[in-house]
């Protein structure tokens, strides 16, 4: 299943007759820092755009449509204490094709054009097309503060940590952009080539035979391998963090951040994910249920938990005067699960709804290779559905309210208007 092509490069190949595509993620993760999730984005973008064999976007369209309309495209994300930069192709199986040339080969050929020559020009990206992406990601940044739901969420993120690097959205910040030129990023590119950790992951009717010797055309160097810990666990400070800000909005927006302890697929990551879904994560969850429904007070409530930092976040839309009603409301939920007090049918509702995700993130190509790799970097092997399922189906109502008694609130950012 797994093929070390070179240290530190390693072919995932996960076969099954389930699709009609063969979906394939290049994932290059590095350490995430303050000075590089900016420039990673805006090579993530470059090399979408087009290469040294496809200069212009039409003509990558148009090689693109000659695979039988395979689908292309890069993103940018982190976790924990690593910024993961994907490129990700869908296309058609050979076996249903009359073709005798193989289509899976010439994919693999493309993606070895996009990731090693870009459109590059005496050491420099192609000026005009960087100075095109970087305009793009200016007014993709710019369009944050009109999109008062993500405003809030990523101040609340720069609010809760004191590490830079946490505080920084996946995809960079403006003020950076500045100091980025062509050159410079040719320079990162290159870093990131020769640095990164790689997982090549293929899922589809393939063999890790036929895929093996496909990605041997990669000329990949041999490089360090990982040894840090991909989880954040940094301790913040003891004082709740508090922040409002006031902007021309109708809709208020108070979101909290929580610390949990709760870390992917540690002992209490199973109990970690049925608070969460009784919490705030589902319809029928506390803060659904008493916030939204019983007192009319939000259009929106929710809880998440990003379990490779261990931290929990409570998002609302509220009326601005509402804000200390709707926290207290919030922490009495919390204080209820912390006493064991929520209903038995919810508790067995939730994990019927988890099982159900899982099952339905194996019908999902580019779903089950994030869970794949999830499982990668964080526990090294990959965990199979039936045991994941089951340490669901162990959790009891105590492993929750324990859950429950160790999480604790960090920082409160509320978003209001003027006549609030």
């Amino acid at each position: 299943m797994a093929v070390k092509l070179t240290d530190g490069v390693t072919l995932h190949v996960l076969p099954t007759k389930k699709f009609k595509t063969v979906r394939i993620k290049i994932k290059l993760k590095a350490p995430l820092r303050e000075d590089n999730s900016t420039s990673r984005t805006l090579l993530a973008s470059l090399l979408e755009t087009n290469s040294q064999k496809y200069p212009t976007q039409t003509a990558m369209r148009s090689e693109l449509s000659r695979l039988y309309g395979a689908s292309f495209y890069t993103d940018v994300t982190k976790k924990g204490t690593a910024h993961i930069l994907t490129l990700d192709l869908n296309v058609v199986n050979d076996k249903f094709l009359s073709e005798s040339d193989s289509v899976l080969n010439q994919s693999v050929a493309f993606l070895e054009e996009v990731l090693f020559r870009p459109n590059v020009q005496e050491g420099a990206f192609h000026e005009e097309t960087f100075n095109r992406e970087r305009e793009n990601l200016r007014d993709e940044y710019s369009s944050y503060y009109d999109d008062k739901q993500l405003y809030a969420a990523l101040a609340l993120q720069e609010l809760y940590f004191d590490d830079p690097a946490q505080q920084i959205p996946s995809r960079g910040r403006e003020e950076d952009l500045e100091k980025i030129t062509a050159r410079s990023l040719y320079m990162d590119y290159q870093k990131m080539l020769q640095e990164d950790i790689v997982d090549i992951l293929v899922v589809g009717d393939v063999t890790e035979d036929e895929l093996a010797k496909a990605f041997r055309i990669f000329s990949f160097s041999p490089r360090k391998e990982a040894g840090s810990q991909v989880f954040y666990a940094g301790k913040q400070g003891m004082d709740k963090k508090e922040k409002t800000e006031i902007h021309p909005v109708a809709q208020a927006k108070l979101n909290l951040a929580y610390d949990t302890g709760v870390y992917y697929h540690a002992e209490n990551y199973y109990a970690g994910q049925v608070f969460n879904g009784l919490f705030g994560g589902y319809p029928h969850s506390k803060l659904f249920t008493n916030v939204r429904e019983k007192e009319s007070l939000a259009y929106y409530a929710s809880s998440f938990m990003d379990t490779f930092r261990g931290t929990m976040t409570v998002e609302t839309g509220i009326e601005g005067m509402d804000a200390p009603k709707v926290e207290r409301i919030i922490a009495q939920q919390l204080e209820e699960m912390q006493n064991g007090l929520f209903e038995e049918e919810a508790f067995l509702q939730t994990k019927e709804m988890l099982k159900n995700g899982l099952y339905q993130s194996e019908d999902s190509p580019g779903g089950y290779l994030e869970r794949v790799y999830a499982n990668i970097i964080a526990k090294g092997s990959i965990i199979p559905l039936d045991e994941w399922i089951e340490k669901i189906d162990r959790v009891t109502k105590a492993d929750v309210q324990d859950v429950a008694q160790n999480i604790s609130l960090k920082a409160r950012f509320l978003l209001k208007g003027e006549s609030d």
